[in-house]
C-alpha cells in the first residue's frame, strides 16, 4: 500500500520516488511544471545516460534502418509502383498505431509501485515536463521495444515481398511523428498547419489530456470521437 502522505522530491532522483504515490500518481503526473530543465531520474550515471535522447538521434539512427527495409523489398523484384504503395501503406499504419499507442499505453491508469514507475519512464515524465528536451523523444532502445512486435505483426500479415517495404513505411512515418512532437513543444510556427497541431497537441497537456491523441493529424480523434472539445481547441496557447 502507498504511503498517502508521500511526497516526491523534485531535487532527488525521480523514477524510483513516484512509485510510491500510489493511486495519487495520476493526479501528480498530469499536473506539468513547466520549466525547460531537465529532471534527473537515476542515481547511476549510466542508466540517466540513456533516459536522455537529442531529437537529432531519432533521425541518425532509423532512417538508415527506413532505407535497408525498403531496399530489401526492391531486391527481391517487388516493383517500384508496389514499393511506393507498401511505403505509404505503412505510413497510414502509423498513424493508427500512433493513436492507439498514445490512447490505450501511454494513458493508461497506474496504481501500483512497479506500474507507477514503468508508466513514468513510458509517457508519465512527458506529462509531468513537457518542455524537457532530452526526454521527449522515445531513446532508441525503447523505440525497438515498441518496434520490432509491430513489424512482426506486419510480417506476419503480409506477403513477404511487402512487408519491409510496409515497415520501413512505418518507421519512417516515425521518425517524422517524433520530429514533428518534438518541433511542437519547441519550434515557433505562426502559421499554418503546424501551429494548428502545435495549439492541438498543447491542448491535450496543458487543458483536456483524456482527449485529443493524435499527435500528426486528428484523423483518428475525428474517428473515435477523442476531439478535445472545439472551444479548448479553438483557443491558442
Amino acid at each position: 500500500m502507498a504511503d498517502q502522505a508521500f511526497k516526491v522530491d523534485l531535487s532527488k532522483p525521480l523514477v524510483f520516488q513516484v512509485g510510491h504515490l500510489g493511486e495519487a500518481y495520476d493526479e501528480w503526473v498530469h499536473k506539468p511544471i513547466v520549466s525547460k530543465d531537465t529532471p534527473r531520474f537515476f542515481e547511476n550515471d549510466l542508466m540517466e545516460f540513456f533516459t536522455r535522447t537529442p531529437w537529432w538521434v531519432i533521425p541518425l539512427v532509423w532512417l538508415p534502418v527506413v532505407c535497408w527495409f525498403i531496399l530489401s523489398s526492391v531486391k527481391v523484384g517487388l516493383p517500384l509502383y508496389h514499393v511506393e504503395a507498401a511505403v505509404f501503406g505503412g505510413i497510414f499504419l502509423w498513424t493508427f498505431a500512433e493513436y492507439i499507442l498514445h490512447r490505450f499505453l501511454f494513458h493508461m491508469k497506474t496504481k501500483t509501485y512497479w506500474a507507477n514507475t514503468l508508466h513514468y519512464l513510458l509517457h508519465g515524465c512527458h506529462h509531468k515536463h513537457p518542455m524537457d528536451s532530452l526526454r521527449l523523444v522515445f531513446p532508441p532502445a525503447a523505440a525497438t521495444i515498441l518496434a520490432v512486435p509491430l513489424c512482426s505483426l506486419i510480417k506476419l500479415l503480409s506477403p513477404a515481398s511487402y512487408s519491409p517495404a510496409l515497415c520501413g513505411g512505418l518507421l519512417f512515418a516515425y521518425v517524422m511523428y517524433d520530429c514533428t512532437h518534438y518541433y511542437l513543444h519547441h519550434g515557433k510556427p505562426l502559421q499554418g498547419l503546424t501551429h494548428d497541431l502545435k495549439r492541438y497537441h498543447l491542448n491535450h497537456h496543458f487543458r483536456v489530456q483524456d482527449k485529443g491523441y493524435g499527435i500528426t493529424s486528428s484523423f483518428w480523434d475525428k474517428v473515435f470521437g477523442t476531439l478535445p472539445p472545439s472551444k479548448l481547441v479553438g483557443k491558442g496557447r
